[in-house]
């Protein structure tokens, strides 16, 4: 069965929406780079590609359904910020949006009766959940640390330490499961 055509326009928004979030990320990154603070700016760089790679999950899911992804223009995000809590505020109200996104998708797959893109969109609301809870838990950090900077300099140095997700998106989704 084809793509019913609101799916896909609704789901063409939300590669939008995941490609703003990957930006937005890549420039709240840029900013901890500038406060010198690299293990910040490591963390918001592997969220830009994790970001980057929802998009792409998507894109890939619309075209192997007999849709078309098509590209709009990603909104600019902010650039400065007045304190680290302030960004994480951001992150927080940021990945709560996102999930209200991807309620709408999945109620409209409900909607339509396409089960198909219910099921694909099950693992986003998964997604949603761990993204909500690291947002949450990095914000309470901050709040504690307040102007601590050995605290800081310590969280600093644990998010330096994160690695990008493995995760390939390949051309077709159907290509994973045979590899």
């Amino acid at each position: 069965m084809a793509l019913d055509k609101k799916m896909e326009e609704a789901l063409n928004e939300q590669v939008n929406a995941e490609m703003y979030s990957a930006y937005l990320y890549l420039s709240m990154g840029s900013w901890f780079e500038d406060q010198n603070l690299i293990g910040f700016a490591n963390w918001f760089r592997c969220q830009y590609l994790e970001e980057n790679m929802h998009g792409m999950k998507i894109y890939n899911f619309i075209n192997e359904r007999g849709g078309r992804a098509v590209l709009k223009p990603i909104a600019g995000p902010e650039t400065e910020w007045k304190s680290f809590v302030e960004v994480f505020e951001q992150v927080a109200e940021h990945e709560a949006h996102v999930t209200s996104l991807i309620n709408k998708l999945v109620k409209l797959s409900r909607d339509i009766s396409d089960y198909a893109s219910e099921s694909f969109l099950m693992w986003y609301v998964d997604e949603q959940v761990e993204e909500e809870a690291t947002a949450d838990e990095l914000l309470s950090h901050l709040k504690m640390i307040g102007s601590d900077p050995n605290a800081l300099f310590n969280m600093d140095g644990e998010l330096k330490a994160r690695q990008p997700s493995a995760n390939v998106v390949p051309i077709h989704m159907n290509q994973a499961a045979s590899e």
